[in-house]
């Protein structure tokens, strides 16, 4: 059994399946040479690497298994007919959510708190200064209100703000017991976004959500509000928010992920108020060891010709007889 993990990042990830699969070959290629990589190949690990028609003509492997939620990447049409399985690891129970949950906190505060400044004014010598801006008493916006969007409700209620939330479809009953006082729909999200001081990008990524946060989005923002995006790169578009940055309408923004992975150091955002992360969000002990277990777990399942758990399609018995027949 070979296993691709499609990019040389995320070590842990494969530091923590190798132990559970002690008999696979665990291999990594570059995110740029999935074609190239592909002799032998049984299962892949896509990351953030697209996983096209082309990829899937070339290879063998009957499996796409994500390390995490994230499948915007992989092209379901073509591995459904081709009869390749993909997978992925739900947030809720694997502790991903709540890692990526802190991780937003994390940058709420460390813009608020202006964590930049602090670190010159230490370095100056300076005492009391620079001011910061609590979190208590504060208005944030939850866009996506799922596994990852809830566990941050929580967090967020615990410290005193006030929650509204924009969800694809809003379900009565859902936002008391998360402390939110109103869940906004889609065709509402202007509204939502103009009474909050944060905004946090929660939401799935697919080709209805992407550049969700546009030009439009960010002028309908109460001015100087912040953005935070844990989500995916594509759900805000980068000139607009460097715009919105410059023209002060945005005091700042917290970025785990970006239009693309790795970001040039040099782009203009990074000279901006931007407190910028490189796609750690959910890399945490918590949250490896829960995915790892579920990845082993529907490798061993593919193995033994099951139907893998968390599929996100379901390629026909012939497809896949056709499949390992090449």
């Amino acid at each position: 059994m070979r296993i691709l993990f499609c990019g040389e990042g995320f070590s842990e990830s494969r530091r923590r399946l190798a132990p559970l699969l002690p008999h696979a070959e665990i291999t990594t290629c570059p995110a740029d040479r999935v074609l190239q990589s592909l002799e032998g190949v049984n299962v892949i690990v896509p990351y953030v690497s697209r996983i096209d028609a082309a990829v899937v003509r070339a290879g063998t492997f009957g499996l796409v298994q994500q390390f995490g939620v994230g499948l915007d990447g992989v092209d379901l049409e073509a591995a459904t007919a081709a009869g390749v399985w993909v997978a992925r690891v739900p947030s809720a129970g694997t502790g991903n959510a709540e890692s990526v949950a802190e991780h937003a906190l994390l940058l709420m505060l460390a813009l608020s708190r202006r964590l930049p400044q602090t670190r010159a004014a230490l370095a100056a010598g300076k005492v009391g200064e620079p001011a910061g801006l609590a979190l208590w008493g504060k208005t944030a916006c939850i866009v996506g209100l799922g596994d990852t969007g809830s566990a941050l409700a929580h967090r967020l209620c615990a410290l005193g703000m006030r929650l509204v939330a924009v969800r694809r479809r809003p379900q009565p009953g859902c936002a008391p017991k998360l402390g939110v006082e109103r869940v906004f729909g889609p065709d509402e999200l202007h509204a939502a976004l103009a009474v909050a001081d944060y905004v946090i990008v929660c939401v799935n990524y697919d080709a209805a959500s992407r550049n969700l946060i546009d030009a439009a989005a960010l002028q309908a923002m109460k001015r100087g509000a912040f953005v935070i995006n844990i989500a995916r790169g594509g759900l805000v578009e980068p000139d607009a928010l460097l715009s919105a940055l410059r023209s002060g309408q945005i005091a700042g923004a917290g970025l785990d992920v970006f239009w693309e992975e790795p970001p040039n150091p040099d782009h203009p955002l990074f000279g901006e108020n931007v407190i910028a992360t490189p796609h750690i969000a959910g890399v945490t002990d918590a949250s490896y060891v829960g995915i790892a277990k579920i990845v082993a777990d529907n490798v061993e399942r593919y193995v033994r010709g099951e139907a893998p758990r968390f599929a996100a399609n379901a390629p026909s018995p012939e497809a896949q007889r056709a499949r390992s027949a090449r």
